[in-house]
Protein backbone atom coordinates (compact mmCIF):
# COMPACT_ATOMS: atom_id res chain seq x y z
CA UNK A 1 0.00 0.00 0.00
CA UNK A 2 1.21 3.54 -1.37
CA UNK A 3 1.70 6.08 1.76
CA UNK A 4 -0.98 9.19 1.20
CA UNK A 5 0.59 12.48 2.04
CA UNK A 6 -2.08 14.86 3.32
CA UNK A 7 -1.48 18.93 3.57
CA UNK A 8 -4.68 19.08 6.00
CA UNK A 9 -5.84 22.06 8.31
CA UNK A 10 -8.01 24.02 5.83
CA UNK A 11 -10.40 23.68 7.53
CA UNK A 12 -9.87 20.56 9.96
CA UNK A 13 -13.40 20.20 9.98
CA UNK A 14 -12.99 18.68 5.91
CA UNK A 15 -9.58 17.31 6.76
CA UNK A 16 -11.56 15.16 9.16
CA UNK A 17 -14.03 13.76 6.74
CA UNK A 18 -10.90 13.19 4.13
CA UNK A 19 -9.10 11.08 6.96
CA UNK A 20 -12.37 9.13 7.22
CA UNK A 21 -13.38 8.66 4.07
CA UNK A 22 -9.65 7.17 3.61
CA UNK A 23 -10.12 4.72 5.94
CA UNK A 24 -13.51 3.68 5.29
CA UNK A 25 -12.41 3.11 1.25
CA UNK A 26 -9.29 1.36 2.29
CA UNK A 27 -11.31 -1.12 4.61
CA UNK A 28 -14.34 -1.62 2.25
CA UNK A 29 -11.53 -2.67 -0.43
CA UNK A 30 -9.44 -4.89 1.68
CA UNK A 31 -11.93 -5.64 4.63
CA UNK A 32 -11.75 -6.44 8.47
CA UNK A 33 -9.20 -3.99 10.35
CA UNK A 34 -7.31 -2.73 7.24
CA UNK A 35 -6.58 1.08 7.74
CA UNK A 36 -4.90 3.49 4.98
CA UNK A 37 -1.25 4.47 5.49
CA UNK A 38 -1.01 7.79 5.61
CA UNK A 39 0.44 11.56 6.76
CA UNK A 40 -1.06 14.32 7.41
CA UNK A 41 0.73 18.27 7.70
CA UNK A 42 -1.74 19.96 9.25
CA UNK A 43 -1.34 23.75 9.05
CA UNK A 44 -2.94 26.59 11.11
CA UNK A 45 -5.90 27.74 9.22
CA UNK A 46 -5.89 31.45 10.91
CA UNK A 47 -2.95 31.91 9.16
CA UNK A 48 -3.86 30.79 5.79
CA UNK A 49 -7.26 32.58 5.82
CA UNK A 50 -5.63 35.91 6.52
CA UNK A 51 -3.06 35.66 3.92
CA UNK A 52 -6.25 34.71 1.66
CA UNK A 53 -7.81 37.53 1.86
CA UNK A 54 -4.94 39.80 1.81
CA UNK A 55 -3.66 38.45 -1.22
CA UNK A 56 -0.61 37.28 0.02
CA UNK A 57 -0.28 34.26 -2.17
CA UNK A 58 3.38 34.07 -2.51
CA UNK A 59 3.97 33.66 0.88
CA UNK A 60 0.98 31.01 0.63
CA UNK A 61 2.83 28.72 -1.86
CA UNK A 62 5.94 29.11 0.17
CA UNK A 63 3.69 26.98 2.93
CA UNK A 64 2.50 24.92 0.94
CA UNK A 65 5.64 24.12 -0.42
CA UNK A 66 7.21 23.50 2.82
CA UNK A 67 4.10 21.14 3.92
CA UNK A 68 4.38 19.47 0.74
CA UNK A 69 8.21 18.80 1.09
CA UNK A 70 7.88 17.59 5.20
CA UNK A 71 5.26 15.46 3.45
CA UNK A 72 7.90 13.55 1.06
CA UNK A 73 10.86 13.89 3.50
CA UNK A 74 8.37 12.07 5.40
CA UNK A 75 7.62 9.22 3.40
CA UNK A 76 4.57 9.89 1.29
CA UNK A 77 4.23 8.54 -1.73
CA UNK A 78 1.85 10.88 -3.57
CA UNK A 79 0.22 14.16 -1.61
CA UNK A 80 -3.19 15.76 -1.75
CA UNK A 81 -3.16 19.46 -0.84
CA UNK A 82 -7.28 18.74 1.23
CA UNK A 83 -8.95 22.25 -0.26
CA UNK A 84 -9.68 23.38 -3.31
CA UNK A 85 -8.40 26.83 -2.82
CA UNK A 86 -5.05 26.48 -2.23
CA UNK A 87 -4.65 24.75 -5.40
CA UNK A 88 -4.08 28.08 -6.86
CA UNK A 89 -0.73 27.17 -6.45
CA UNK A 90 -0.74 23.72 -7.64
CA UNK A 91 2.04 23.53 -9.94
CA UNK A 92 4.58 25.27 -7.88
CA UNK A 93 4.43 22.67 -5.26
CA UNK A 94 4.11 19.96 -7.71
CA UNK A 95 7.34 21.03 -9.21
CA UNK A 96 8.85 21.30 -5.71
CA UNK A 97 8.38 17.67 -5.20
CA UNK A 98 9.72 14.14 -6.76
CA UNK A 99 6.72 12.61 -5.95
CA UNK A 100 3.03 13.35 -7.49
CA UNK A 101 0.76 15.57 -6.55
CA UNK A 102 -2.60 14.72 -6.79
CA UNK A 103 -5.07 17.73 -8.08
CA UNK A 104 -8.17 17.53 -6.43
CA UNK A 105 -10.15 19.15 -9.85
CA UNK A 106 -9.00 15.69 -12.13
CA UNK A 107 -11.24 13.17 -9.72
CA UNK A 108 -13.87 15.41 -9.84
CA UNK A 109 -13.64 16.47 -13.71
CA UNK A 110 -13.56 12.34 -14.52
CA UNK A 111 -16.77 11.74 -12.65
CA UNK A 112 -18.67 14.56 -14.41
CA UNK A 113 -17.66 13.34 -17.61
CA UNK A 114 -18.26 9.66 -17.18
CA UNK A 115 -21.65 10.75 -16.38
CA UNK A 116 -22.20 12.56 -19.36
CA UNK A 117 -22.25 16.15 -18.07
CA UNK A 118 -20.98 18.99 -19.83
CA UNK A 119 -22.28 22.42 -18.78
CA UNK A 120 -21.87 22.50 -14.86
CA UNK A 121 -22.35 24.57 -12.12
CA UNK A 122 -19.49 25.49 -9.64
CA UNK A 123 -20.28 26.56 -5.88
CA UNK A 124 -16.69 27.48 -4.06
CA UNK A 125 -15.26 30.18 -2.25
CA UNK A 126 -14.60 33.36 -4.07
CA UNK A 127 -10.89 32.90 -4.67
CA UNK A 128 -12.30 29.44 -6.49
CA UNK A 129 -15.22 30.99 -8.00
CA UNK A 130 -13.93 34.01 -9.55
CA UNK A 131 -10.16 33.09 -9.97
CA UNK A 132 -9.18 31.08 -13.12
CA UNK A 133 -7.43 28.41 -11.59
CA UNK A 134 -9.79 26.24 -10.84
CA UNK A 135 -12.28 26.62 -13.63
CA UNK A 136 -9.81 26.90 -15.81
CA UNK A 137 -8.41 23.70 -15.44
CA UNK A 138 -11.57 22.07 -15.59
CA UNK A 139 -12.75 23.82 -18.97
CA UNK A 140 -8.98 23.51 -21.13
CA UNK A 141 -8.20 19.66 -19.88
CA UNK A 142 -11.94 18.35 -19.77
CA UNK A 143 -13.85 20.66 -21.78
CA UNK A 144 -16.26 21.27 -19.13
CA UNK A 145 -18.47 24.64 -19.44
CA UNK A 146 -17.99 26.29 -16.03
CA UNK A 147 -21.02 28.04 -14.52
CA UNK A 148 -20.51 30.14 -11.19
CA UNK A 149 -23.03 32.23 -9.81
CA UNK A 150 -23.37 35.86 -10.16
CA UNK A 151 -21.75 38.45 -7.60
CA UNK A 152 -24.66 38.43 -4.51
CA UNK A 153 -24.64 34.82 -4.43
CA UNK A 154 -20.91 34.33 -5.07
CA UNK A 155 -20.80 36.63 -1.58
CA UNK A 156 -23.51 34.70 0.10
CA UNK A 157 -21.75 30.99 -0.51
CA UNK A 158 -18.10 32.83 0.72
CA UNK A 159 -19.36 34.22 3.58
CA UNK A 160 -21.08 31.40 4.45
CA UNK A 161 -17.78 29.04 3.92
CA UNK A 162 -15.42 31.21 6.15
CA UNK A 163 -17.93 32.42 8.80
CA UNK A 164 -19.94 29.27 9.92
CA UNK A 165 -18.54 26.07 7.85
CA UNK A 166 -14.91 26.15 8.64
CA UNK A 167 -16.03 26.42 11.96
CA UNK A 168 -18.13 23.64 12.08
CA UNK A 169 -21.45 25.77 12.17
CA UNK A 170 -23.85 24.03 9.99
CA UNK A 171 -27.41 26.80 9.49
CA UNK A 172 -30.92 25.91 8.31
CA UNK A 173 -30.86 29.34 7.03
CA UNK A 174 -27.55 28.52 4.83
CA UNK A 175 -28.74 25.33 3.48
CA UNK A 176 -32.16 26.78 2.58
CA UNK A 177 -29.87 29.92 0.75
CA UNK A 178 -27.83 27.33 -0.98
CA UNK A 179 -30.72 25.18 -2.63
CA UNK A 180 -31.80 29.23 -3.83
CA UNK A 181 -28.26 29.57 -4.96
CA UNK A 182 -28.23 26.23 -6.74
CA UNK A 183 -31.86 26.51 -8.18
CA UNK A 184 -30.53 29.59 -10.11
CA UNK A 185 -27.62 27.85 -11.76
CA UNK A 186 -29.91 24.82 -12.96
CA UNK A 187 -32.10 27.58 -14.30
CA UNK A 188 -29.33 29.03 -15.87
CA UNK A 189 -28.60 25.19 -17.73
CA UNK A 190 -26.44 23.77 -15.11
CA UNK A 191 -26.45 19.80 -15.71
CA UNK A 192 -25.11 19.37 -12.34
CA UNK A 193 -23.32 21.11 -9.14
CA UNK A 194 -19.77 20.70 -8.37
CA UNK A 195 -19.43 21.51 -4.30
CA UNK A 196 -15.63 23.41 -4.93
CA UNK A 197 -14.93 23.83 -1.12
CA UNK A 198 -14.37 20.97 1.01
CA UNK A 199 -16.34 21.76 3.63
CA UNK A 200 -19.79 22.62 1.63
CA UNK A 201 -20.17 18.92 2.03
CA UNK A 202 -21.37 19.10 5.41
CA UNK A 203 -24.09 21.89 4.75
CA UNK A 204 -25.02 20.45 1.02
CA UNK A 205 -27.13 17.22 0.72
CA UNK A 206 -28.37 15.80 -2.71
CA UNK A 207 -31.87 16.66 -1.62
CA UNK A 208 -31.12 20.23 -2.11
CA UNK A 209 -30.01 19.89 -5.65
CA UNK A 210 -32.51 18.77 -9.02
CA UNK A 211 -29.38 18.08 -10.40
CA UNK A 212 -26.66 15.54 -9.37
CA UNK A 213 -23.80 17.00 -6.67
CA UNK A 214 -20.00 16.60 -7.40
CA UNK A 215 -18.49 16.37 -3.91
CA UNK A 216 -14.90 17.45 -4.20
CA UNK A 217 -13.98 16.28 -0.77
CA UNK A 218 -15.27 12.70 -1.61
CA UNK A 219 -14.19 12.43 -4.78
CA UNK A 220 -10.18 13.46 -4.12
CA UNK A 221 -10.09 11.14 -1.25
CA UNK A 222 -11.36 8.17 -3.09
CA UNK A 223 -9.19 8.91 -5.78
CA UNK A 224 -6.38 8.64 -3.33
CA UNK A 225 -7.24 5.23 -2.32
CA UNK A 226 -7.26 4.67 -6.23
CA UNK A 227 -4.10 5.61 -5.87
CA UNK A 228 -2.58 3.85 -2.59
CA UNK A 229 -4.08 0.93 -3.40
CA UNK A 230 -3.01 0.15 -7.33
CA UNK A 231 -1.95 -3.34 -7.85
CA UNK A 232 -3.26 -4.81 -4.27
CA UNK A 233 -6.18 -7.72 -4.22
CA UNK A 234 -8.06 -8.59 -0.74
Amino acid sequence: MEIIGLIGGMSWESSAQYYRIINEGVRDRLGGVRSARSLMFSVDFGEIERLQHEGEWQALTGQMIDAAQRLERGGADFVLVCTNTMHRMADDIAASISIPLLHIADPTADAIKAAGFQRVGLLGTAFTMEQDFYKGRLTDRFGLEVLVPDDADRSIVHEVIYSELVVGEVRATSRAAYREIIARMIERGAQAIILGCTEIMLLVRPEDSAVPLFDTTTLHAQAAVKRALRGLSR
